[in-house]
């Protein structure tokens, strides 16, 4: 799913490679019609990405061979008579799927959801009553937990919380917000967020963070657990959580920057906010934790690293012009990738250290995978296999 099996852009047993060629590092690179700022997911030596026609009237789902880039399957999964509008920035394919054994499940917000065969890639299930208006096109990821499917619904008009049989399609719950948009304008009642699930105290908690605050629910009914408010609309991150601690980005406007202790929480069902921050926080990138430390890159290219227990500010740096993808990382390195194209390594340390910087001839949208031994670069137009270091 987004950022990896367990959702937070961290693979600790891979070995990125210090420096990057564009060209002489790329084992293949295979074309992708269509557009989509959806994120490669692996699963079994097969790539599963979704993409979608510019007008959004077809949306397919692609299977690509991870040792050679060869296409395995390419087949339409929905196909739209009069498609809301999408923003010229966004696709009508930047939901990014999940995979299992078996199953593949792609979802194209309000347009559809379905459950795909992973050896045939026959529909075995699909739902296209899930309803809303995101006003600017889908990007909220589901995910995928002890085989029930969650995804966010924060339109214009309704906004809420949804949970899935993942065998079946059908409606475990759904859950309304019940939030204080404090105005009038529908277009900040919206946002493109993934949720995130996570143990806390030895029970879990579905994190999923709305335009001016992040609600946490019991995964299994749908009950709200506590609520933050920060502020902001359009939020487009997937929560990280660290040290006991829940980072959130607020998208436009808010706090910006909030880490939360979900195990504080007041008579009024508000958590604690331990420390908060409000400048060179993405819009859309999602932050990633190494260790005690807290990196993320501002839509503008700017690299910060924080403590993450005390939201101490270690260092800054621009790397280039905006940035939209969420970093990765093996722990020691932090890979991210550009809109212009740019590919830098940086080292997962309290001191900057930039390891490499190379440009590619497209820029990225999508998040990398890292899997069998390669990381997965989605461009604008091709998918890229380049192999993980040997040493």
């Amino acid at each position: 799913m987004f950022r990896g099996g367990d959702g937070n852009g961290l693979v600790e047993s891979a070995n990125l490679p210090v420096d990057i060629n564009a060209d002489s590092d790329v084992v293949w690179r295979t074309p992708v019609h269509g557009r989509g700022w959806s994120s490669p997911v692996v699963l079994e030596g097969t790539i599963w990405l979704t993409t979608a026609t510019e007008d959004g009237r077809s949306m397919s789902v692609l299977a690509i061979d991870a040792t050679d880039g060869t296409v395995i399957h390419d087949r339409v999964v929905f196909e739209n008579e009069s498609p809301n509008f999408s923003h010229p920035t966004n696709t009508y394919a930047s939901c990014s799927p999940v995979v299992e054994s078996g199953r593949v499940y792609v979802h194209f917000g309000r347009y559809g959801t379905a459950c795909l065969d992973s050896k045939s890639a026959e529909t075995l299930w699909e739902r296209r009553d899930i309803l809303y208006d995101d006003f600017r096109g889908p990007a909220s990821s589901p995910i995928l937990q002890d085989g029930r499917l969650y995804f966010s619904c924060d339109g214009v008009d309704v906004q809420y919380v949804i949970c899935l049989d993942a065998r079946t399609g059908e409606t475990a719950w759904k859950v309304d917000r019940r939030i204080d948009y404090e105005s009038d304008n529908p277009d900040r009642y919206k946002a493109y967020s993934t949720p995130a699930i996570f143990e806390v105290d030895g029970r879990l908690q579905l994190v999923s963070p709305a335009a001016m605050e992040t609600v946490a629910y019991d995964p299994k009914s749908g009950d709200e657990l506590w609520r933050v408010r920060h502020g902001g609309m359009n939020a487009g991150l997937r929560p990280v959580m660290a040290k006991g601690l829940i980072m959130v980005t607020a998208g436009d406007g808010g706090t910006s920057l909030v880490a939360i202790d979900p195990t504080e929480i007041d008579s009024d069902g508000y958590a604690k906010v331990v420390w908060s921050n409000g400048r060179m926080v993405p819009k859309r990138s999602s932050p990633i934790v190494v260790g005690e430390l807290l990196l993320m890159v501002s839509d503008d290219g700017i690299v910060t690293c924080r403590d993450v227990i005390s939201g101490e500010e270690f260092w800054k740096e621009r790397i280039r012009d905006d940035f939209w993808s969420s970093p990765v990382s093996d722990g020691e390195r932090v890979l991210l990738c550009g809109k212009d194209g740019t590919v830098a390594v940086v080292a997962a340390e309290r001191e900057y250290e930039l390891l490499s910087k190379t440009q590619f001839p497209e820029g990225f949208n999508a998040t990398p995978a890292i899997a069998d031994g390669a990381i997965f670069l989605r461009s604008i137009s091709h998918l890229y296999r380049i192999n993980q270091a040997t040493e």
